[in-house]
């Protein structure tokens, strides 16, 4: 009979009110979990019993409706809201938290997991793992120039702290300085440098001037004979090899050949150095010709001295930080700053649709669609390093709907103590 139906319906809502409490106890219980993402609940109709069906109009008479009385309510949806939760400063360098719709990808026990809680840290062997579970950090590992290779290969993300930086042999110095127009004919100038080969080595050079008149200097680079204690190499330039200056005291011609204006004026060194690196070749840069830089000739005193060059030794790596686009980044003692991996993230279509494996990691389903590889450098995301995101669970809503909750279990108890009153009162009548 129709109490039944009403029975029934109560039950249902009951049930129904019981899963909305339970999503709400689960979003308060995790209200301080980091990366936490809270869900909602929604109902609808279970489905109706149809007590009379609709007729169609006629000339005679209008159209009647159907009648259906419907049969309870049921969970159409529990929907998990990826909204951005609250950035917060951590102080530590490894915490990563990410703004924007990625998803750290980590593996564990060779399958491939994604996340958005970042508090990760370096083990004992340089990944980049995960506090709370273990799983690796995921990204591109860069070449020993700082290189990121190209695709969405991806690999763990593992830094030795013994690394090293490579030596990059130097192919540039820029002098600046004023040779003395009034000095004698026959007077030298000289300045140093050290410049690097291949395998990083120090090669101490000294470029020397020598007046040969009004306007006119030779010039010769060389360094100390390794083989020969106390004696010079000529490994540039040398007695045929001249700068010309003209009236105001800027360059106009190198080895006897006039100079276009802002041609610049470099002076060739090439050796062999010995250890087994690779041939040196560079320029020694003294400015430009017929502009008033670099090496100028005017009155006062002369001096000489490099002003800038490239080139470097070996260096080990003495810090790490992690930029905004993901990049993990070291600094060497040797002054160079390389990249040594790079962070990617996974975008979804639908990431509603990913399922929730345990200890804050996600998985695919058949519905979340493929993880697109991405690079934060081309997306709309974003990763604070020395922060984590906070839960977004919104703790005044949760307690509306706790009150929404509450009333309607309620409202469906009182739904099925009155039917069973009115069932007890049918079961008194034959008294």
């Amino acid at each position: 009979m129709s109490f039944i139906r009403a029975l029934s319906s109560g039950v249902s809502g009951l049930r129904n009110h019981q899963m909305m409490m339970d999503i709400i106890g689960n979003n308060i219980a995790n209200i301080n979990t980091i990366g936490f993402k809270g869900s909602r609940i929604a109902f609808g109709e279970l489905f109706s019993q149809t007590l009379r069906g609709a007729t169609h109009p006629t000339g005679q008479s209008g159209g009647v409706n159907p009648m259906q009385v419907g049969l309870g309510a049921r969970v159409t949806t529990v929907h998990t809201s990826f909204a951005q939760g609250n950035i917060e400063a951590t102080g530590y360098s490894t915490d990563l938290a990410i703004q924007g719709n990625g998803f750290f990808i980590v593996q564990k026990d060779g399958q491939p997991y994604y996340t958005r809680v970042g508090t990760f840290h370096f083990d004992s062997s340089g990944r980049l793992v995960h506090s709370g579970n273990g799983s690796v950090l995921q990204g591109k590992m860069a070449d020993a120039r700082g290189n990121v290779p190209e695709g969405t290969r991806i690999e763990n993300i593992q830094i030795a702290v013994d690394m090293k930086a490579p030596a990059q042999a130097t192919t540039l110095v820029k002098f600046a300085g004023n040779l003395n127009a009034n000095a004698e004919v026959g007077t030298e100038f000289n300045g140093t440098v050290s410049v690097f080969d291949s395998l990083g080595n120090r090669h101490a050079l000294t470029v020397t001037f020598t007046k040969l008149g009004d306007n006119d200097w030779s010039w010769k680079v060389t360094l100390p004979d390794p083989e020969n204690p106390g004696e010079e190499l000529v490994v540039g330039g040398g007695p045929e090899a001249t700068v010309g200056f003209d009236g105001n005291g800027v360059i106009r011609s190198l080895n006897g050949v006039e100079l276009d204006a802002g041609t610049a004026v470099d002076l060739p060194v090439s050796f062999l150095p010995t250890g087994g690196a690779n041939p040196v070749e560079l320029n020694i840069e003294i400015g430009k010709a017929l502009q008033f830089s670099g090496v100028t000739q005017s009155e006062g005193s002369s001096n000489l001295s490099p002003r800038e060059q490239n080139g470097y030794g070996s260096g080990t790596l003495t810090d790490i930080y992690i930029d905004q686009n993901g990049k993990v980044i070291g600094t060497f003692t040797n002054g160079t700053v390389l990249t040594l991996a790079q962070i990617m993230v996974a975008e979804f279509s639908n990431p509603s649709g990913l399922l929730k494996s345990g200890d804050n990691l996600l998985e695919l389903s058949s519905n979340s669609g493929m993880a697109a590889i991405v690079s934060p450098e081309t997306s709309a995301t974003s990763i604070f390093s020395g922060a984590l995101e906070m839960s977004n669970v919104d703790l005044a809503e949760e307690f509306t709907r706790m009150i929404v909750a509450q009333r309607g279990f309620q409202s469906n108890a009182r739904v099925i103590s009155v039917s069973d009153e009115i069932l007890n009162e049918v079961v008194n009548l034959k008294r």
